[in-house]
């Protein structure tokens, strides 16, 4: 429910040419509006329908009470019968009806106990092509479709119409690599054999919640401090510079400096507001920057940089030339591939997993058939499962707990895909409301309601993490770092497209969020980011689901991917599938890629 305020019922009042400026009448609209739990807009329209049957009945404190007692307490009761009444007759949430459906099936049982041969027989010889079961036990049978109800979340729940009429689907929007004739199925047997792990290992890897919400300024600074002393190590080494002179230092010669670039006021950065902060063997100052004399350009708030230039009066840097970051190499196994083994399938979704115009996952469902279908080996599927940013969540209109409906949703995914056996990953995400909005963001604890059997083939992981499937290793991250650093980036006679330069700025600056500071909705734990948020390699493949435009890029040897959502609005986003091998061979000394071929295809 958005705020109700003074100024907002006066808005809608002028709509119906009622004038009010009495603030003490105003004040208590907005206690009616408060106690009554209605907006502004149904506030007005409940008066002037009031006041007309009234014959123009006048806007004062009076005529509130009198309002106040013939319409808004007699709508409060009538809601609170209605409520008494629905108890009794509104068919009961999925739970209560499985147990109903449960115990008079027990009973029938019983009674066939007692029942002579012939009987019993004909009792269950009711259930046949010509006489089928009940449509209501028939459609009470458990299936993900029956979890995942949507009148067990909200009793107003409805199927979304746009969604349900979409077109285009499974059409292939985006295509990578070599996808003629590529076969997008998983091994014979699913998940048989695909070695899934964190490239870390578990006690590298942030494997649980953790307390937060007390770092100190001192703390962030010492990080972000190591971050420019070890990026600018690995640029002077690669560059051969001898030595690093101070940003602010008077020289009439030409310097190399080493910084952090940032913004010069709390706004946007842009070519004029540039500053380059040092570090404290640097002297630890901040210098404005001309980049007029740089002939391109890259740069965002947060970014390690080395610069050439003149500095004469020590306040303001001449740059020349601009030194761009080094990627830390890929990974390399010392264990020989079979020269017999298959492709991996990879299949990759992110939530939401419901419309936004209702709490149905039938989307969800819809992914769970193609998983069906499709059979492939490994299924990463990232977060939000339940969505903070839901209207029908922000409103309150759910009848069951976060977890619960969390719960329910992850149940589905793990029986519906039983049948195919594939290894699925679970990524949180800072929209999730029933987790921790942290980051970096602890894994999820696995629900009671999954078996333990199943449980073996289920893996959850934080955000960020680096996986390594089959020999292959994956950078995973469910934050939105594309949109984030996409509004912040200023460039300049570039050529590339925006999405590339990001990207490389990324494994470019070794972290998956090397955005700095964060925008809003990023609670930045540092001392847990410097552990877990940074790249321990360059990742073959880096997924970023994103509200951007999906995309498959090769971006400095590494595919990255944004497979998009699953939803967009009230309509079927999409989601994107791979097909990897790992390759003993190298093409004239140079690495191949492991990615074979890569689509996004709409849901």
């Amino acid at each position: 429910m958005t705020l109700v305020t003074g100024e907002s019922l006066q808005s809608e009042l002028e709509v119906f040419d009622i004038p009010c400026q009495d603030d003490s009448i105003l004040d208590k609209m907005v206690e009616l509006c408060i106690c009554n739990r209605i907006q502004a807009d149904e506030m007005v329209l409940e008066w002037v329908a009031f006041s007309t049957t009234k014959k123009g009945l006048k806007l004062s404190l009076e005529s509130l009470e009198q309002f106040e007692h013939e319409v808004l307490n007699k709508k409060k009761k009538s809601k609170a019968n209605f409520r008494k009444e629905e108890g009794f007759n509104r068919t009961r949430d999925i739970n209560s009806l499985q147990d109903l459906i449960k115990a008079e099936e027990e009973e029938e049982n019983l009674l066939d106990a007692y029942s002579t041969p012939a009987k019993g027989s004909q009792k269950r010889a009711l259930t046949t092509p010509e006489h089928p079961q009940s449509k209501r036990t028939a459609a009470l049978l458990a299936s993900p479709g029956l979890l995942l109800s949507p009148a067990s979340f909200s009793p107003s729940a409805t199927p979304s119409q746009k969604y349900s009429q979409r077109g285009a689907k499974g059409e292939v929007v985006v295509t990578f690599g070599a996808v003629q004739g590529t076969r997008w199925a998983g091994r014979k047997t699913s998940g048989t054999g695909v070695r899934l792990e964190l490239l870390e290992g578990p006690e590298d890897s942030l494997r649980c919640s953790y307390k937060y919400m007390f770092q100190r300024l001192r703390d962030v600074r010492n990080v972000l401090t190591e971050k420019i002393e070890e990026l600018g190590e690995s640029l002077r080494s690669h560059f051969s510079i001898e030595e690093f002179s101070p940003v602010s230092l008077p020289a009439q010669d030409s310097i190399t400096v080493l910084g952090q670039v940032c913004c010069d006021s709390n706004g946007k950065l842009n070519a004029q507001s540039v500053l380059l902060e040092a570090g404290p063997e640097q002297g630890g100052q901040q210098v404005p920057v001309d980049l007029s004399e740089l002939k391109e350009y890259s740069l965002f708030p947060g970014q390690v940089v080395v610069m050439e230039g003149m500095n004469t009066t020590g306040k303001k840097l001449m740059a020349s030339k601009l030194y761009e970051g080094v990627p830390l190499p890929f990974y390399t196994s010392e264990v020989k591939m079979e020269t017999e083994e298959e492709p991996v399938n990879v299949l990759i979704a992110c939530g939401p997993y419901t419309p936004s115009d209702g709490l149905t996952f039938d989307p969800l469902l819809d992914l769970i058939n193609v998983i069906v279908r499709d059979r492939p080996d490994v299924c990463l599927l990232l977060g939000p499962f339940v969505d903070s940013k839901h209207e029908q969540i922000e409103k309150g209109k759910v009848t069951e707990t976060f977890e619960a409906i969390f719960s329910r949703c992850l149940e589905s995914i793990v029986d519906g895909t039983k049948s195919v056996g594939c290894r699925l990953v679970f990524v949180p995400s800072q929209r999730d409301i029933h987790h921790h909005f942290i980051y970096p963001q602890p894994p999820f604890t696995p629900p009671a309601n999954i078996s333990k059997d199943q449980l073996q083939r289920v893996t959850f992981v934080p955000d960020p993490c680096t996986l390594l499937i089959d020999g292959v290793t994956f950078g995973v991250t469910s934050t939105d770092i594309l949109f984030h650093m996409g509004a912040e980036e200023i460039s300049y006679g570039t050529g590339s497209d925006r999405f590339s330069r990001i990207l490389k700025h990324m494994l470019t600056q070794r972290s998956y969020y090397p955005l700095y500071p964060p925008v809003e909705e990023v609670n930045m734990d540092y001392e847990k980011f410097q552990s877990f948020g940074q790249m321990p390699l360059t990742p073959d493949v880096l997924i970023l689901p994103s509200e951007l435009r999906y995309f498959v890029k090769d971006v400095v040897g590494c595919v990255c991917v944004n497979p998009g959502r699953l939803t967009k609005g009230q309509v079927g986003g999409t989601y994107g599938r791979l097909l990897i091998q790992r390759s003993n061979a190298t093409d004239d000394g140079k690495r191949v890629s492991p990615c074979l071929a890569a689509q996004v295809v709409k849901i």
